[in-house]
């Protein structure tokens, strides 16, 4: 390995350790769009979702994110809701965790080892990195099958207040 490849080795590992020391914490879901390549915007989880995305210092994350607007059961006990009112439920909610890894200084994957949508579970998933202000953007680094066409994703968090 040469100088020059020494040099930008630790270059990109310096910069994989400010992004993570700058994900560590908690956020709260700001925004959740997904829009499709003639522009048109969705808002899959309603205009005001609820959410928290927790990254860990010793390398664990942990997403919940739900409607703004999710009903309640008609039961305070979870056992005793009725099974088409849980479904309506995990349909407006999306929960995952597990391990995470600072791929570039602009890329995290999540390490999906536990999830309300157990198909995710053995599957990274990939975001792109970026901050505006005290904001932080995930998005999918590509466009996705989502709600029926190809659409990007983009989930804007800032720090709890």
């Amino acid at each position: 390995m040469t100088t020059n490849d020494q040099a930008a080795a630790s270059s990109k590992r310096h910069a994989c350790e400010d992004l993570r020391k700058k994900l560590t914490g908690a956020w709260e879901l700001m925004s959740y769009t997904a829009t499709s390549a003639d522009g048109h915007i969705v808002h899959p989880l309603g205009p005001r979702p609820h959410g928290l995305i927790v990254y860990t210092p010793d390398g664990y994350m942990s997403a919940q994110l739900g409607r703004g607007d999710r009903p309640h059961t008609g039961s305070d006990r979870l056992e005793e809701a009725a099974a088409d009112e849980l479904a309506q439920a995990a349909v407006t909610y999306l929960a995952y965790g597990g391990p995470f890894r600072v791929v570039d200084p602009s890329t995290v994957e999540h390490h999906v080892t536990t999830s309300l949508f157990p198909n995710w579970v053995g599957h990274p998933q990939v975001r792109t990195v970026s901050f505006e202000d005290d904001l932080l953007k995930l998005s999918l680094p590509a466009p996705t099958r989502l709600w029926g066409t190809d659409r990007t994703a983009e989930l804007t968090w800032r720090r709890p207040r």
